[in-house]
């Protein structure tokens, strides 16, 4: 038997196996470092907000199916949301003296020992309702694209198999909650870290970039009448008839296309149309960024399960989150245009009676370092940063884990990205520990991810 191994897969055990060595080289610096950084920082913001609980501390004893959320929200902060000026708040620094720390002060938050920077104000009186993850790290530091894949994918860029992402996951375990809907929407631009991989195109996302519009190419044209439309439809339905049935590929493009001619109809339309809601609630979330995050809510109701928002379009600051140089000088405006947002969102879910069964879920693609770069701003830090969870029926305790004095460090509770993946699933009910299919290989559906046991105690 030739068990000789291809030239594509050495790269990958390679690569693997130079991933594992790095894990363990931190994880035995963690352990290093532990006594001594707990006892100058017990006396520091958010210590003991969710006790000294490791996220992998009991998982042995958790039940495989915990979740009460039915849909998730994932809000993206394309560019990389700085945590030490954000939801990780630590000593002020100073740019012009190239002193590392923090941007802005601090404000305390409805959460004991909770600190969260000085433009969350609103999210800082709800963090009972959040937690924020601080202690998130992957190995991809310097390239946005790979830490990109790898915050949608859970895991590194592939040779040999393109990862679904964690929407597209979503959206083929339990698929859209009511019919006539998709399972999966994007508010934002097609990126293929978004998409199925391997799944397939019935795992797919519908997108929008204008919330004023709703998708592109769903209504049918204006001049199309109902006779022609139907002759169209027939004719469509003749030519899928003589399709190779047994090709899976065709199969899930005939599926594609008959959900498309599903959606155009006027019950899902009316999802898009903003101006249905109160104006002065319109009003509460703010700008175009805060209009996304309604039609977000809109959609969930309806019964979409997964919805992405981006919020990597049309930045106040010029950057967006990828602060370098003087794109950090207008980073507060972008700070305060999510906390309106995101507060408005929590409280119109809680009105509605949608928060327990609604993951909030805030992401970026890696953190900001503590030091200031040559023109005053930050560079890329993929070893500790920051996500943040709300809602969906977890319990919250406003932060989970602790970095160092700086925000560079993690000296508690390290959580990677698949167990970051395995928490949503497990919030959900998803399966954590399953196997997915491409074709017959069997593929984890996290990279031996575990959920955050203390969120679901």
């Amino acid at each position: 038997m030739d068990l000789t191994i291809a030239p594509d897969c050495l790269g990958d055990l390679e690569r693997y196996r130079e991933s594992r060595a790095m894990q363990q080289s931190r994880t035995a610096k963690w352990k290093a470092d532990r006594r001594s950084a707990l006892k100058s920082l017990a006396a520091g913001a958010g210590l003991f907000a969710c006790g000294r609980q490791s996220a992998m501390a009991d998982v042995e004893h958790m039940p495989r199916y915990v979740g009460k959320a039915e849909h998730v929200i994932s809000i993206w902060l394309g560019g990389g949301m700085g945590q030490i000026d954000s939801f990780d708040p630590k000593r002020q620094g100073d740019p012009l003296a190239k002193q590392a720390g923090a941007y802005y002060r601090s404000i305390p938050t409805a959460v004991d020992q909770v600190r969260v920077c000085e433009h969350l104000p609103r999210l800082a009186r709800q963090m009972e309702r959040v937690t924020a993850l601080r202690t998130i790290h992957h190995d991809v530091i310097d390239e946005h694209a790979a830490a990109v894949n790898r915050m949608h994918t859970g895991r590194p860029v592939s040779a040999t198999l393109v990862y679904p992402s964690m929407g597209s996951i979503v959206a083929n375990q339990l698929g859209a909650a009511n019919e006539g809907v998709p399972a999966y929407v994007v508010i934002g631009y097609p990126n293929v870290t978004r998409g199925p991989g391997f799944l397939g195109a019935g795992s797919g996302y519908l997108y929008l970039t204008d919330t004023r519009k709703g998708p592109a190419g769903l209504s049918p044209a204006q001049d199309l009448d109902q006779e022609r439309l139907a002759r169209r439809r027939k004719f469509l339905a003749n030519v899928s008839d003589h399709a190779p049935a047994a090709d899976a590929k065709i199969r899930d493009y005939q599926r594609a296309v008959q959900q498309s001619l599903q959606l155009g109809g006027d019950a899902f339309q009316r999802v898009f149309e903003l101006d249905r809601e109160p104006h002065s609630l319109r009003e509460s979330y703010g700008g175009e960024f805060g209009q996304r995050c309604l039609l977000s809510r809109r959609l969930i109701e309806r019964g979409v399960r997964f919805v992405e928002v981006a919020h990597n379009l049309n930045f106040l600051n010029g950057s967006g989150w990828d602060v370098h140089n003087e794109g950090i000088l207008q980073q507060h405006a972008l700070i305060g245009e999510l906390d309106q947002a995101v507060s408005t969102l929590i409280l119109d879910l809680e009105r509605k009676r949608l928060l327990e069964k609604t993951l909030i879920v805030i992401s970026t693609e890696f953190g900001r370092p503590p030091e200031f770069d040559s023109g005053g701003g930050r560079g890329h830090q993929g070893s500790a940063f920051t996500c943040v969870v709300a809602g969906g029926g977890l319990n919250h305790c406003g932060a989970y884990g602790v970095t160092d004095e700086l925000s560079k460090t993690i000296v508690e509770s390290p959580v990677g990205v698949p167990d970051f993946f395995a928490t949503v699933f497990a919030a959900l009910g998803i399966d954590y520990g399953k196997n997915l299919y491409d074709g017959d290989r069997p593929v984890p559906i996290t990279d031996g991810g575990k959920p955050i046991a203390r969120l679901f105690s």
